[in-house]
């Protein structure tokens, strides 16, 4: 009897063991017939909405921007920043400083220096535009314009500053026709020049593009005493636009 209990408690220990360690046997094989896949996919994101993102190349359902490659997508997507927090970023980095006094010409062919004669000691909303473009350029100049004149009903002495991406093209002459299409009143400077000096100051601006087409709908505001710079997005609602514009100028030293 006592040889018959010991055979049994024998078996019993055997198919505790046997239970035990089976899922570990079951995990180790499908770990080996399913390995990780480590291959990633390329992230394709809109410069100036950057929560736009696709798998593909192609443009942004917005603002019409060419989605740029960004980097392989992580395993696990990481979160996108939203857009205040991005132009926090930009606001901390950019500096009336980092702007080089180039010389170019306004649509009326005289020759200024681009930070001596525009932007020293003033408030400024700047813009990048080209004559020939036919998807946001039009309806960012006529916000500007809507711009501008609330911007005179309240009092308020902002420069506006529309630059080209397209200067061998832009001429002061047709930049003269663009600004008068829009009706662009005084104080409002649109710049052309060399090519060497508007890809020089279009680099410093942080808006250097390689195709004219993907040039972005940013607006670039700043306080010159203050050296207070943010960015935001050219195809907002005038109203917006003039708030944060007149936010900018308000700012103390």
């Amino acid at each position: 009897m006592r040889k018959e209990c010991m055979r049994i408690l024998s078996l019993a220990l055997s198919l505790a063991l046997t239970c035990a360690f089976a899922p570990l046997r079951i995990s180790e094989t499908d770990a080996q017939s399913h390995p990780k896949t480590t291959r990633k996919e390329l992230h394709y994101a809109c410069p100036m909405h950057p929560d736009v993102t696709s798998s593909k190349p192609g443009k942004c359902p917005r603002c019409g921007m060419t989605l740029r490659l960004v980097s392989a997508a992580p395993e696990a997507a990481a979160p996108i920043p939203n857009s205040q927090s991005q132009d926090t970023k930009q606001n901390l980095s950019f500096s009336s400083s980092t702007i080089p006094d180039v010389r170019v010409l306004d649509q009326n062919g005289k020759l200024i220096s681009f930070y001596s004669d525009l932007i020293k000691d003033q408030t400024v909303a700047i813009n990048f535009i080209f004559t020939t473009c036919t998807t946001i350029c039009p309806p960012l100049t006529a916000t500007f314009r809507r711009v501008q004149r609330e911007l005179d009903r309240s009092g308020k002495n902002v420069h506006l500053i529309s630059v080209s991406v397209d200067p061998t093209v832009d001429t002061p002459e047709r930049l003269s026709d663009f600004a008068a299409k829009f009706d662009a009143g005084p104080g409002w400077t649109f710049v052309t020049g060399d090519r060497s000096e508007i890809d020089r100051l279009l680099g410093a601006l942080g808006v250097a593009v390689a195709n004219k087409n993907d040039h972005t709908p940013m607006i670039l505001i700043g306080n010159d005493k203050t050296n207070s710079w943010t960015r935001t997005y050219g195809l907002s609602s005038p109203a917006m636009l003039v708030k944060i514009i007149t936010d900018v100028a308000n700012q103390k030293q």
